[in-house]
């Protein structure tokens, strides 16, 4: 069961949690801030069993953070460069890539090594803390995506195709397959806690569909990220 008011009630936390954020000025705090309207709904349907619900309360509070971190990084983008950790570097680092072709995201010898590193980062935290520590990490890693995203709009002539763009694909089926990941791996460190049963092995097909799907990721970005720049470039009129 999924009652309509959980996805407004995870949209409409999620959307407070920023300007909590902005209020209260601290970094490091935003991506615990942005846990917060999510994770108990997530708990109670692991609770219940239903963990196809609780991934998708998941991604429901992901597009989420998607949406209100563009935004405010678009419409307000020298306060989002102050909130969000890395926005600005990684900002640098796309604009010069989506400009000149060099970069990280262009070469898979360079992007492979960060994307394994932040999956299993991401893996272990998840299985380790019920992922009070892995979210945070996700909630982090997207909102300076959102930054660079925003602020790609704000430098554009065409802002609203450069935005939808500058999300690429293959991003938002790694992020559907973090998402997917913490859910599940949460489980066992979270029935430990809260006395319910939940069987990790039972989870191999959630697993299957999260892996397949991080590994869509690296190909599709190896494949496409040279020939999207150029999309991305003309949509900002660069």
């Amino acid at each position: 069961m999924n009652p309509a008011w959980v996805p407004a009630a995870i949209v409409a936390g999620t959307a407070v949690s920023y300007v909590v954020a902005i209020a209260i000025g601290v970094p490091w705090l935003v991506p615990v801030l942005n846990v917060v309207p999510a994770f108990p709904f997530m708990v109670a349907s692991l609770r219940r069993g239903d963990v196809g619900e609780a991934v998708w309360r998941m991604l429901v509070w992901a597009a989420a953070l998607a949406v209100c971190a563009t935004a405010l990084s678009y419409f307000w983008t020298a306060e989002a460069g102050r909130i969000f950790l890395r926005g600005e570097a990684y900002r640098r680092e796309m604009f010069e890539f989506v400009q000149t072709g060099r970069g990280a995201e262009g070469d898979i010898r360079v992007f492979l090594p960060q994307h394994l590193l932040h999956a299993a980062a991401f893996c272990v935290l998840a299985v380790a803390t019920g992922s009070v520590l892995a979210m945070p990490l996700g909630a982090f890693l997207m909102n300076y995506m959102a930054y660079y995203v925003g602020a790609v709009g704000a430098a554009s002539t065409q802002p609203w195709k450069a935005m939808v763009l500058a999300w690429v694909p293959w991003a938002i089926i790694r992020i559907a397959s973090f998402v997917t990941l913490g859910v599940v791996l949460s489980g066992p460190v979270l029935a430990r806690a809260g006395r319910f049963p939940y069987r990790l092995a039972g989870q191999r097909r959630w697993i299957g569909l999260a892996l397949g799907g991080l590994l869509a990721d690296i190909v599709m970005k190896w494949a496409l990220a040279p020939s999207w720049r150029e999309m991305i470039r003309a949509a900002a009129g660069w």
